[in-house]
C-alpha cells in the first residue's frame, strides 16, 4: 500500500516524549472523540501512556469508545486537572479543530505550553502557525479518516490495518461514520477504502451503528417529535428551513448532552430545502449563547454564512457557531440573514 504521508517528524516526536496530552475540541461530536480515543488506543498498543483532556463533556451514546481503560480528563471552571495536564506534558496532539479558540478555556494554557504541538484537522483555513507539525487536509471526510492513514504510513504499521489494534480502529471508524452522516456527505472512495480496510480488519460496523444510532432515549424521541411539529420554520421561496430549540424545551424533555445530534438533517429531507439549521438555546450560568449548526447540499456554503451571520465557519455544507441575542429575536434574525446572503426578497 502507498505511503500517504511523512510520518518522520512525527516518529520522532513520540519517542521522545513520556508524557503526551491528547485534545479535542469544545462540544465534542464523534470525530473529535473517535480521532482523540483512535489515538490513544493506538499509543497504548506501543507501550505509551498518554493522557486526554476534552474541555466539555462528551455525549452519552460515544460513552463505548471512552471506556474505564481510556481515561478522558473534562475541563470544568471547578477543577484545574486539564490545565495541570497540559502544563506537566510533553507533547500535545489536537485533533478536529482549525482554531485553538475551539478549546475554549483551555487556549490560553495550550498557547503557553512551549513543548511540540501536532495538529490533525480536516477544516479549512487551520492556525498553522501555533503547531510545529500539522497535518490538514480538507478534502477526507473528516479527521478520524485523516488520521487513519496517517496512522498507515507509520514506520511501525506500514499499511497493516491488524496491527492498529481492534479499539483504535473502532474509534476511527466512528468519527468517520458520525462526520458523514452514515456515508451521506463529503464521502470519496478513500473513505471506502478506510471503512473496507477496518471491517476487514475486524471492526463490526452493524454493532457500531446500533451502538451510536440505536440507542437514544425515550425522551430524545420525544422531543424531536416536538421539535419537528412545533419548532419547524420553512422558508420556502429561500428554500431553507430551521429548527429552534429553546432551553424551557430542553427542560421539558430532560435534555442530554447529545440528544440534538443530527437533528439540523432532518430538513434536508423536505422536498426543495437546500439550506438547514438547528439553533439551540444554551442558558447556564456563565455560558449563554445560542449554538448554530449549518448543513447544505450542492455548493451552498455554510460555511460562509456561518462566518458572515454566525460567528463561526467550518466545511463548505456543514459549518457552525454562535449567537449572541435574546432567543426570541433569532427567527426574524436568520430569516432576514439568509436573504440577504441568497439574494432574495
Amino acid at each position: 500500500m502507498e505511503k500517504r504521508f511523512d510520518t518522520t517528524l512525527l516518529e520522532e516526536m513520540l519517542s521522545a516524549s513520556m508524557r503526551p496530552l491528547l485534545i479535542g475540541h469544545f462540544n465534542p461530536d464523534g470525530d473529535s472523540v473517535g480521532s482523540l480515543a483512535g489515538m490513544y488506543h493506538y499509543l497504548r498498543e506501543r507501550g505509551m501512556t498518554p493522557s486526554a483532556v476534552l474541555p466539555s463533556p462528551y455525549p452519552d451514546y460515544l460513552a463505548f469508545l471512552i471506556g474505564e481503560d481510556t481515561p478522558v480528563t473534562i475541563h470544568s471552571h471547578e477543577d484545574n486537572s486539564a490545565r495541570e495536564l497540559i502544563s506537566s506534558a510533553d507533547l500535545l496532539i489536537c485533533f478536529d479543530f482549525n482554531r485553538l479558540s475551539r478549546t475554549e478555556q483551555l487556549e490560553e494554557d495550550i498557547l503557553a505550553s512551549k513543548v511540540p504541538k501536532v495538529l490533525i484537522d480536516h477544516h479549512p483555513f487551520p492556525e498553522v502557525e501555533y503547531f510545529d507539525l500539522v497535518y490538514s487536509e480538507i478534502e477526507v471526510s473528516s479527521s478520524c479518516e485523516l488520521l487513519f492513514w496517517v496512522l498507515m504510513s507509520m514506520s511501525d504499521v506500514e499499511g497493516d490495518v491488524s496491527s492498529l489494534g481492534l479499539k483504535c480502529a473502532e474509534s476511527l471508524y466512528v468519527g468517520m461514520m458520525t462526520d458523514t452522516n452514515n456515508f451521506y456527505n463529503s464521502v470519496s472512495a478513500s473513505t471506502f477504502e478506510m471503512a473496507s480496510l477496518l471491517t476487514d480488519a475486524g471492526v463490526d460496523k452493524t454493532r457500531l451503528q446500533e451502538c451510536v444510532y440505536n440507542n437514544y432515549s425515550v425522551d430524545r424521541m420525544r422531543l424531536m417529535g416536538h421539535l419537528l411539529k412545533d419548532c419547524l420554520y420553512v422558508i420556502e421561496d429561500c428554500g431553507v428551513a430551521y429548527l429552534l430549540l429553546s432551553d424551557a424545551d430542553k427542560r421539558l424533555y430532560n435534555f442530554a448532552i447529545g440528544d440534538s445530534e443530527g437533528f439540523v438533517n432532518l430538513p434536508l429531507s423536505i422536498k426543495g430545502i437546500r439550506i438547514s439549521a438547528l439553533f439551540s438555546e444554551l442558558d447556564k450560568g456563565q455560558d449563554k449563547y445560542i449554538r448554530v449548526s449549518l448543513r447544505s447540499k450542492g455548493d451552498l456554503d455554510v460555511n460562509r454564512f456561518a462566518s458572515l451571520y454566525c460567528n463561526g465557519g467550518g466545511h463548505l455544507n456543514a459549518a457552525g457557531g454562535r449567537l449572541y441575542m435574546p432567543f426570541e429575536k433569532v427567527g426574524p434574525y436568520i430569516e432576514k440573514s439568509f436573504r440577504e446572503f441568497l439574494k432574495i426578497g
